[in-house]
């Protein structure tokens, strides 16, 4: 049976369209994924997120744990809130899941994993947790929102109250424990806003006062095609356990220095960089018929083959978007086979959307080398 956050109640009342994901009951839409994807672009929505796994770490050696765990080092984490993206890898290089790691204080650490690959995420971290006598506390007892929006700050502090000027004074991706909640300003969408982590009792009562505040409810739906236009990857179609870091867009989040940290995947990811990556993630703007999906076989001429690894429609562009791996040598344009043709695509860098504002060029030249994902 699937579980269900503790906003159910208030999405069925809501109106919304109720569909399994992830082995969870959410939300896809509340009558228009378009409508909603536009009243995050210009405006304010939020999303229930309680499906995503929220894991305490807690001991005196969660921060050397924390770097032989991830890619990316927990040591940039030197003052407490301070967020950081990266990657659990497998000893291949693969990635296990992409993470959001807060720094809560020294010996205190939170995760904040994917749903769908929760028990797998679960099982590896309690697995190499075990050597450091670290910890493991899963928080199910919080719920959490994503407020995205250009509206969005200034209507989740309309009902923080005495917390609102803390919230404020947040840089990105930096989060605080405030008025019992943990305030993040972190996001999915590409636009600003926070990422609120609530006693999971509370939830409906925040849920009806970021209502009343004028923010709009928003489904996965749109929640996917804002990640898109952002050009943030996601889990299980743009990255797996047989796709690196060096392979998807994500080399950036790979902390080479110091050669000394030994991190799960170094010596892989060190002989892959070392022999030369052969792939590489790219925006793809459709310029025939059709709509990009993932799954869908791309061909580079002279190159090769690749793959359509997340794709769809934008609302903002009103083109069809998407992002592929394909052949390191891609030139400028390439061929998608959509419904037995193929149909010409430019390569262009995401994002194709940040804070609002269109980032490719939807009428010319290309450009762009790689992907980038949110996150610093």
């Amino acid at each position: 049976m699937s579980r269900r956050t503790p906003l159910h109640d208030h999405h069925v009342a809501g109106g919304a369209r109720m569909v399994e994901f992830a082995g969870w009951r959410m939300p896809l839409h509340y009558g228009s994924q378009v409508e909603e994807h536009h009243r995050v672009r210009r405006e304010a929505g939020m999303f229930d997120v309680s499906h995503m796994t929220i894991v305490d770490l807690e001991g005196p050696a969660a921060r050397p744990f924390l770097r032989r765990l991830l890619a990316n080092d927990v040591d940039r984490l030197q003052v407490p809130g301070k967020a950081l993206y990266g990657c659990m890898l497998n000893e291949r290089g693969g990635v296990v899941d992409d993470l959001i790691a807060y720094f809560l204080a020294e010996g205190r650490f939170r995760l904040v994993v994917n749903a769908a690959t929760r028990e797998k995420d679960l099982d590896w971290i309690r697995r190499h947790a075990a050597p450091f006598e670290v910890a493991v506390t899963v928080r199910d007892d919080l719920a959490m929102l994503a407020v995205q929006g250009p509206a969005a700050r200034e209507r989740v502090h309309r009902v923080l109250g005495a917390g609102a000027d803390a919230a404020a004074r947040l840089a990105p991706f930096h989060g605080a424990e405030i008025g019992g909640l943990f305030v993040a300003r972190t996001g999915y969408t590409g636009e600003d806003g926070y990422e609120l982590m609530i006693p999971a009792a509370e939830a409906g009562a925040w849920w009806d006062r970021l209502r009343e505040a004028g923010v709009a409810p928003c489904g996965l739906g749109a929640r996917d095609t804002l990640r898109l236009e952002a050009g943030m990857c996601l889990y299980g179609q743009d990255m797996d356990e047989e796709v690196t870091p060096l392979e998807c867009g994500l080399g950036w989040t790979v902390a080479w220095e110091p050669a000394s940290r030994a991190f799960i995947g170094r010596e892989a990811l060190e002989a892959q960089r070392a022999a030369g990556v052969t792939v590489r993630a790219v925006g793809l703007l459709l310029e025939g018929r059709g709509v990009l999906r993932h799954g869908q076989k791309v061909y580079v001429p002279g190159q090769g083959e690749g793959v359509v690894t997340s794709g769809g429609f934008s609302p903002t562009l009103g083109r069809s978007i998407g992002l592929a791996r394909v052949p390191v040598r891609v030139g400028t344009h390439c061929e998608v086979e959509i419904r037995g043709r193929r149909e010409r695509a430019r390569i262009v860098k995401p994002p194709f959307v940040r804070h609002g504002r269109v980032m490719v060029d939807l009428g010319g030249g290309p450009s762009g080398e790689e992907g980038e994902q949110s996150g610093e």
